[in-house]
């Protein structure tokens, strides 16, 4: 069945300064139309642990659906992984979104010593965890004989409440990891290219418009007849609601040595009035079709006019 491509919003966030601040910007998040706490998967920088930030989330809450933007396959065995959110799933009544990469930032590898290999390798033994996760989510006894994992007669527990199993959202930015999730994703996160392992010149290039359109073809090579069953995501890094949206790319491009046009024009950056907001993304959805919008925790307040007006729709 054809994914119908309406508007919904998430939030990623990370971090909590007071004891119930996490659970009450959630509540908040849920008042506002927002469809998806999301929290990412880091060692350096990032405070929050995601599997119990996204647990509190849920528990304080009714209908926010939550999940990770997105885990590093290499920090966690797969089926500990399927397990932990199988449970998060069965404990939410069936709110999680199991999102997923192959692993990109050094500093986290460095910091705890882990094996930085090259991104062939780390998505290739992406592909296999992907396997060895949807085995886990049947709920039956299975085998499973790659070369970076093995797997032998277990049978996972307990069963995810949505089934076959909870959306399993891939993040990537280069055509390997894309196809990839073209091919087994139920989400698609469109991401910079961070292929050298920390946020450069070269990453941002990669976030142009015209290299957005190079990706999404990735993502249609990859899946084939399934492409308009998947959901499309783009977290906007850039954000800003304003009456000025020239001015602020005027203040902000050259940091990333790029014209201010090029960078209202990025695949992650949306700046402009409400409307032009609105405007935007409705454009964005017919030439990408992205209809999943992630914004972060300092900004999401700022655009509860553009989810009041563009959710659902």
């Amino acid at each position: 069945m054809a994914h119908d491509r309406k508007f919904r919003f998430g939030v990623q966030c990370s971090s909590a300064a007071a004891p119930n601040e996490w659970q009450e910007r959630a509540r908040k998040m849920e008042d506002l139309g927002y469809s998806t706490l999301f929290a990412p998967d880091h060692f350096v920088g990032t405070p929050v642990a995601p599997m119990v930030g996204i647990a509190m989330a849920a528990e304080a809450t009714t209908t926010l659906r939550v999940g990770h933007l997105v885990l590093a396959n290499d920090y966690k065995h797969p089926a500990i992984t399927a397990k932990e959110t199988a449970t998060i799933d069965l404990l939410s009544d069936g709110r999680v979104e199991l999102g997923i990469g192959a692993g990109w930032m050094t500093a986290d590898y460095q910091a705890l010593g882990i094996p930085y290999d090259r991104p062939g390798v780390r998505i290739q033994r992406l592909e296999e965890a992907l396997s060895i996760i949807k085995s886990c989510f049947t709920g039956g006894q299975f085998d499973f004989q790659g070369e970076y994992y093995v797997v032998t007669g277990y049978t996972a527990e307990p069963r995810p409440v949505q089934q076959p199993h909870p959306p399993i959202l891939i993040g990537g930015g280069g055509p390997k990891v894309l196809r990839l999730a073209g091919r087994e994703a139920d989400i698609i996160g469109i991401n910079p290219n961070l292929r050298k392992g920390e946020i450069t010149a070269d990453a941002v290039q990669s976030a142009l418009a015209e290299a957005t359109t190079e990706k999404v073809g990735w993502i249609q090579e990859g899946a084939g007849d399934r492409f308009d069953d998947i959901e499309l995501q783009i977290r906007y890094f850039v954000g800003a609601v304003t009456d000025d949206p020239m001015g602020v790319a005027e203040a902000i491009a050259p940091g990333f040595g790029l014209q201010p046009q090029e960078a209202l024009d990025s695949g992650v950056a949306l700046c402009g009035s409400v409307q032009q907001c609105v405007e935007t993304l409705q454009e964005r959805r017919e030439k990408w079709h992205v209809s999943y919008v992630v914004f972060g925790e300092d900004n999401f307040e700022t655009f509860a006019p553009v989810v009041a007006e563009l959710a659902g729709t």
